[in-house]
């Protein structure tokens, strides 16, 4: 194996005819050039799909009311009815499998209309009415001070948390929001915490001017009375958020009279199945990609097979000798393997290492340009998905070379020699 004296004969050969083994090489090269690339790609589109999430709970669900499309016991249809308090403690009481309920609310105004006051400034905002356990579900980064506590929702305080650019619109630079107020719907509110959102983009732009106040505050601030806007429920770790769905939707159909076959009349947003789908989704692109980056090496690896048969043809009054003063099937055998891996294992390397180079670059100039990152973010290649297509290219150029092997020491020495 170490061999110096084969070592400079391989080397001899494949530098005797430069251009032939450029190309033979470039097969290999561009094989896992392009599985790098290909699945670096894919791995940028999952990134992106998963920041547009942010952390959310993939076990999560949302459910909101809509109107009734079918009568029932003497009610109309296109009857719109709302949640109530008492519904968040049916839920938790009669489904244990839930493991976090978060009921919120949204105060009117924002979509353009000024709802929030500090001294000379004004902006418009949504603002939220949450639970604790909100920020467990879709949870944001607070970067001072804290989130809402049940301290807060049980004395119904007067006190808020701010997106960041409710920060940059509200306050200077320079100054620490916390402890200082905003007037919402003429009633000054603390600002207690301030966030970032985890998402990207656009989505991060959203949440990024929420307001965050106590669930029950908002209630009283909006004269909402025992209102729930909508809820945001999570199953426990052994049990699928379908049947949470199933069985909430059951509970608050009956509470709320309304019919059983009534689809339409409370809407969900079932997170964990929308998962599953992109998981599937990415796992057959994935599987996609490894087909036909495979089939790419493997067209370059048979061309590696190829011209190691036109060697073997051109050397064989070589192999004649070598034959004739001694040397075994096996050493010929070995000596043609070695030089089939030798070239496939330098192409493969800086196929790997360039497509490497390459993904590097490309997120280098995402961030730099700061380019839309919602769909396709963060390109990179798993150090184990390399290492493997790194073994697969070896032991291919290992069977590249076993053909042609097989036929030089299928020669007999004395036709060998002969041979012009």
């Amino acid at each position: 194996m170490f061999d110096i004296d084969r070592w400079q004969e391989i080397y001899s050969a494949l530098k005797k005819n430069k251009l032939r083994t450029f190309f033979t090489a470039f097969g290999v090269f561009w094989g896992i050039f392009m599985l790098i690339i290909m699945l670096g790609s894919g791995e940028g589109l999952q990134n992106g799909v998963n920041q547009g999430m942010g952390d959310m709970a993939t076990n999560s669900l949302f459910m909101w009311t809509r109107r009734t499309t079918i009568p029932y016991k003497g009610f109309p249809r296109g009857r719109f009815f709302r949640f109530k308090n008492n519904d968040t403690k049916a839920l938790i009481d009669n489904i244990p499998e839930i493991e976090n309920i978060a009921p919120r609310l949204q105060g009117w105004g924002g979509d353009g209309n000024n709802n929030v006051i500090r001294k000379e400034r004004t902006g418009a905002f949504t603002i939220q009415g949450d639970y604790p356990e909100y920020n467990i579900i879709d949870p944001v980064e607070i970067i001072k001070g804290r989130f809402i506590n049940y301290n807060d929702i049980r004395d119904k305080r007067k006190v808020a948390v701010i997106g960041t650019r409710v920060f940059n619109e509200m306050f200077a630079p320079d100054e620490d929001p916390i402890n200082q107020y905003l007037r919402i719907q003429g009633v000054y509110f603390k600002v207690i915490g301030m966030f970032k959102s985890k998402k990207n983009d656009q989505q991060a732009d959203r949440e990024n001017q929420q307001i965050f106040l106590p669930f029950t505050t908002l209630q009283k601030t909006y004269n909402y009375g025992d209102m729930v806007g909508w809820y945001s429920i999570t199953a426990k770790k052994d049990f699928s958020v379908s049947l949470v769905e199933e069985k909430a939707k059951t509970l608050l159909k009956s509470r709320h009279n309304i019919a059983p076959n009534d689809d339409r009349a409370i809407g969900s947003f079932n997170v964990e199945t929308e998962f599953k789908k992109m998981t599937n989704l990415f796992a057959g692109i994935n599987g996609l990609i490894w087909i036909v980056g495979i089939g790419t090496l493997l067209a370059g690896v048979i061309g590696v097979s190829n011209i190691m048969l036109i060697v073997v043809k051109e050397r064989t009054k070589e192999i004649g000798i070598q034959r004739a003063i001694g040397a075994t099937p096996i050493n010929i055998i070995s000596q043609i393997i070695t030089e089939s891996v030798f070239l496939t294992s330098i192409a493969g390397y800086f196929g790997l290492a360039i497509g490497v180079g390459v993904l590097e670059l490309i997120n280098y100039l995402l961030i730099k340009t700061g380019a839309d990152t919602s769909m396709f973010a963060n390109p990179e290649v798993d150090f184990n998905k390399a290492i493997t297509a790194l073994i697969i290219l070896i032991i291919s150029g290992a069977f590249a070379g076993l053909i042609p092997a097989k036929r030089a020491v299928s020669i007999k020495p004395i036709d060998a020699l002969r041979d012009e």
